[in-house]
């Protein structure tokens, strides 16, 4: 018997040559920039970034006047824009918020004219050669809120509508518009309170409860009435104590 001695069946890696093997390449995801916007485009959003500062820096410097007013008022930021209005209408250029307060509700609508000169005649105001339709949108933010208001109380809630001037400009005053409060931001806490007492502090403080309730503002939803007990607990309408003949 013969033996033979043991080969190897693979030639050792020294014997072999280098070999590059392949790898598959993996191409990078292609990075697709975001398109630029258009110069019109752009000037619009700085427009309405720069209108929206000095909305609110206008609101502020109205609400500022109002804490000489003391703790018996009470400012309520509102929705003033239906759901359906908001689609509607892109650029909201109004601010406002809602005052309760001994006088009553008031519903304040915030104009920034700036150094612009602002005519008033009636129900028309001008300011750079346009009419702006202040008065007519201040009148129907006070009919929003007070139909809101008595659907969730369910007693008739008068809210009576205030037209805000923010600005360093001449207002000239020819007429002032019916039912329709107007006065400059330095004079609004005063323009509040010339209505006297009509309501308690009590009844302003629960109409603020029910202002700051998500559900007074909600179309088509149940009314929130049901939310708020207008006396102490476990009293009711009839335990009130009746007054001397």
């Amino acid at each position: 018997m013969t033996v033979f001695p043991a080969r190897r069946a693979v030639p050792s890696a020294r014997a072999l040559p280098p070999v590059a093997v392949p790898h598959p390449r993996v191409e990078a995801p292609e990075v697709v920039a975001a398109p630029r916007p258009s110069p019109l485009e752009w000037a619009r959003r700085r427009r309405a970034e720069r209108g929206a500062r000095r909305l609110e820096a206008a609101g502020a410097r109205a609400l500022g006047q109002l804490d000489h007013l003391g703790p018996a008022w009470h400012v309520i930021d509102w929705p003033r824009t239906d759901a359906a209005d908001a689609m509607l209408d892109d650029e909201d250029n109004r601010a406002g918020f809602l005052a309760i307060g001994p006088s009553g509700l008031f519903a304040v609508t915030i104009a920034d004219h700036g150094r612009a000169r602002v005519l008033v005649a009636g129900d028309v105001v001008q300011i750079n050669g346009k009419r702006p339709p202040y008065v007519a949108e201040a009148r129907r933010d006070a009919r929003r809120a007070s139909k809101a208001l008595t659907a969730a109380v369910g007693h008739p809630i008068p809210v009576t509508p205030v037209l805000t001037f923010v600005g360093s400009g001449v207002i000239s005053v020819y007429g002032l518009p019916k039912d329709c409060l107007m006065a400059t931001h330095r004079e609004l806490d005063r323009l509040l309170v010339a209505a006297g007492n009509r309501i308690s502090p009590t009844t302003a403080e629960k109409l603020s409860r029910v202002a700051q309730h998500p559900g007074t503002w909600a179309s088509g939803g149940h009314p929130p009435a049901a939310d708020y007990r207008w006396y102490e607990d476990g009293r009711t309408a009839a335990d009130k104590p009746a007054g001397r003949r």
